[in-house]
């Protein structure tokens, strides 16, 4: 390589939402280069064997409803490239305290019955609310995976429920998860699944728009179940990645950027440690959190102040510890209707999920975790050898950068007493673990921050037009030709590449419209408005 090469746009960072970007601005016919920190693509969409031989494990996440759901990825026909997917037999089981479990499986009636357990007439009502839901589900997802304000998807929702129907809808959309699981069933199991889901992202069950996200968890498992990629989640990067390189893409790895080179208010291009130059012919997308995009990338010194006063208050998401292990038999559970399901949310009901986030809220450490557990084996047999079972198990923390090792082993010690309680024999079958914690998560992953999974938290003061901070909620930045691809943008994190397809959407426009002013005429205004 020469010390200064040039390419249309310049990637920064191979997560999957780069990678997207990457696959649509070569689609448009753009040179594209990639520079990837690290040493291997896709960020938090990998694989890799690290328990015991023979076991495969997902490093970061596992199971892709919205990736399998999304009209980003779908459009990218990235089966062609080798990714086919797969489900477990049930979707998702909800242990309570008291052994009693909810099951979620993609057969309708199959759900049905199992809430039919906790209160009479509550099958019905999981019926009723999926059906209003499979009203609403193309045009919702428009809404999810384009920028705000989704025009398209928006005025599809209206044509389809009227003002009325909409109205609802929009209440739907902020109602805390306890508060919709109270409206919609009499038992515990409906408002268990529905909490549960909406415990993957950092909201408490009483916050506003912790609803929204069970909500959509739920109901895209009912729909098209939670899939997992045929041979690991690794398979999804290589796809997006032999895209690519087909398309005459190119990446760099170990190419770490320091900054984001601008001048006269426009980004021109980019340094990677060590000194090298990279110019950008149209654009530097940028798939990488916003603090460390704005910050440490571009310079204070060359932003309104106004912004970066706000991104003195941009809040992360909680941290996280993983754990992977390599079993020589199948979960022994004491309630069987966990054994078939690929995810099982385990260590607490309503009320207890309300108090382990009230314990996160105030900083303190869960002395009973929640946990998300995956059967990897189960739902896909390839991730270990026959009669095995591959399993990993996260859990949230307060969010902190530092975490001495004796906290993390210690946290390690209570999510196998959870995994223990719940399936005596359990450690005995323990042949291998790994454990990632939160700074192990980001030594690999530079994104992960302080191990935060969603680029920011998904509370509704930092969403929509006030994603990352408040502003256009937009791909756009307030440096021309620099635009933000990652999971700190609209619409947030998730396996979706919704953040990828906006920036690059943003960077065709502002090169499509630049020749007569238009772009660089209305977003300049609208940042003035904000930032002055």
């Amino acid at each position: 390589m020469t010390p200064t090469e040039a390419a249309d746009a310049v990637v920064i960072g191979a997560g999957h939402n780069g990678l997207v970007a990457a696959n649509l601005l070569v689609d448009a016919g753009w040179d594209v280069l990639v520079l990837e920190a690290t040493e291997a693509p896709g960020g938090a969409v990998r694989s890799a064997r690290v328990t015991a031989p023979g076991y495969l494990s997902d490093l970061y996440s596992s199971f892709y409803p919205l990736g399998y759901a999304s009209p980003v990825l779908g459009a990218l026909d990235l089966d062609r490239h080798g990714l086919t997917w797969t489900n477990a037999p049930d979707v998702l089981a909800h242990l309570l305290p008291d052994g009693r479990a909810a099951v979620l499986n993609r057969d309708l009636a199959a759900t049905a019955a199992s809430l039919e357990e906790f209160a009479p007439g509550d099958g019905k009502r999981w019926e009723q609310a999926y059906a209003e839901w499979q009203t609403v589900a193309g045009p919702m997802l428009d809404v999810i995976t384009t920028p705000f304000p989704p025009v398209r998807g928006g005025l599809a929702l209206l044509r389809r429920l009227r003002v009325a129907g909409a109205l609802r809808l929009a209440r739907r959309l902020v109602v805390p998860v306890r508060k919709l699981g109270a409206e919609l069933f009499e038992g515990e199991g409906g408002p268990a699944l529905l909490a549960g889901c909406a415990l993957h992202s950092d909201l408490s069950p009483e916050e506003a728009g912790s609803g929204m996200y069970g909500w959509l968890l739920a109901m895209l498992g009912q729909q098209v179940g939670w899939p997992v990629p045929v041979g690991g989640a690794q398979r999804i990067t290589d796809a997006l990645v032999a895209r690519l390189v087909a398309r005459g893409g190119r990446i760099l790895y170990g190419a770490r950027v320091d900054r984001v080179l601008t001048a006269r208010g426009r980004a021109m291009g980019v340094r990677t440690v060590g000194g090298s130059h990279w110019r950008a012919r149209r654009a530097v997308v940028a798939d990488v959190p916003a603090p460390a995009l704005y910050l440490d990338l571009v310079g204070a010194a060359w932003l309104p102040p106004r912004l970066v006063e706000d991104l003195a208050h941009f809040r992360w998401d909680g941290s996280t510890l993983k754990v992977d292990w390599a079993l020589s038999a199948p979960v022994p559970w004491t309630n069987r209707a966990l054994a078939t399901a690929g995810t099982v949310h385990l260590g607490a009901d309503l009320n207890g999920l309300t108090s382990y986030a009230a314990t996160l809220a105030r900083g303190e450490v869960p002395a009973d975790p929640f946990l998300l557990v995956g059967q990897m084996s189960v739902a896909d047999p390839s991730h270990s050898p026959a009669g095995t079972e591959s399993l990993w198990s996260y859990t949230h923390l307060p969010f902190r950068r530092n975490w001495r090792a004796e906290e993390v082993a210690a946290h390690v010690t209570r999510m196998e007493d959870v995994l223990e309680s719940a399936a005596p024999g359990f450690r005995s079958l323990i042949v291998g673990r790994h454990v990632a914690g939160p700074a192990d998560l980001e030594a690999a992953e530079p994104s992960l921050v302080g191990g935060a999974l969603g680029g920011g938290t998904a509370a509704a003061y930092q969403q929509l037009f006030l994603r990352p901070v408040p502003g256009l909620g937009r791909a756009d930045t307030p440096v021309d030709r620099l635009f933000l691809a990652s999971a700190s943008a609209h619409p947030g994190g998730g396996v979706h590449g919704a953040p990828g397809a906006n920036a690059a959407r943003a960077a065709l426009a502002r090169d499509r419209a630049v020749t007569g002013g238009l772009y660089a005429g209305v977003v300049g205004a609208a940042h003035r408005a904000v930032y002055r």
